[in-house]
């Protein structure tokens, strides 16, 4: 079966799921599959929800553009340096496994009711997988690239360029994929608790005065972003480990 069937045939299958839980448990607890998208077309004809997308994507680029950036470059360093790789993992992985939502209070002192709390919780939810993966990737390289680099007496800058990069993208990538995901659920997750604007506004409004259809309409605008974006990674990657 080819694989666009296959993923038609998933896509089927969710939206009659959608449909009979709708059936089961009722308008007022889940829209239909057919409400849904007709509130997100109604709602993408405004404008006010255009500058709530675009609120909430000037806050994700942002913060996913330092966690690319930092967790790559930290990654790379930790990796290349085993004894500071060894000291700050277990400390990372800590981090990484407290729950962020806690920390926000602390985040607001720091940062304030602005776009940059919202930056800086999409940060702290995107850096550390990146530079997770990014420092294993170079921990896994096999060791015949290194020698074959020494034994062709490549630069720094060339060893960089066509023997690592290459080497650790494919992992790279899944640690970018990961952090993506993360980094948009911080913004989010920052916009619902303390901003008045944003789609994480937007939900939070919509869940306090009992907006199904609302609430609904984002999450399928988030999901098929989310999936949209991961789907064009996974293709890149297959692309590269492929080549």
């Amino acid at each position: 079966m080819p694989r666009s069937a296959g993923t038609l045939l998933v896509l089927l299958a969710l939206i009659v799921l959608w449909q009979g839980l709708h059936l089961l448990v009722g308008a007022s607890s889940l829209a239909s599959p057919v409400h849904t998208v007709t509130k997100l077309a109604a709602l993408l004809a405004t404008g006010e929800f255009w500058l709530n997308v675009s609120e909430t994507m000037r806050a994700f680029v942002a913060a996913f553009a330092i966690s690319l950036a930092g967790g790559i470059t930290l990654g790379i360093v930790l990796g290349v340096r085993k004894l500071a790789g060894n000291v700050a993992e277990p400390i990372l992985t800590t981090l990484y496994s407290i729950p962020k939502v806690v920390l926000y209070p602390l985040v607001l002192l720091c940062f304030g009711l602005g776009i940059s709390a919202k930056i800086a919780f999409g940060v702290m939810h995107g850096l550390i997988p990146i530079t997770l993966f990014s420092m294993n990737a170079i921990r896994q390289m096999k060791p015949v690239y290194r020698r074959t680099s020494q034994v062709m007496r490549l630069s720094a800058s060339q060893n960089a360029f066509t023997v690592i990069m290459p080497a650790i993208l494919p992992e790279i990538i899944s640690g970018v994929r990961l952090g993506f995901s993360l980094t948009l659920l911080g913004v989010l997750i920052g916009e619902m608790f303390a901003s008045q604007r944003g789609l994480g506004f937007m939900l939070t409004s919509a869940i306090n005065i009992g907006q199904i259809d609302t609430i609904m309409a984002i999450a399928l605008l988030l999901t098929v972003f989310a999936v949209t974006c991961n789907a064009l990674m996974m293709r890149f990657d297959r692309r590269l480990t492929h080549r």
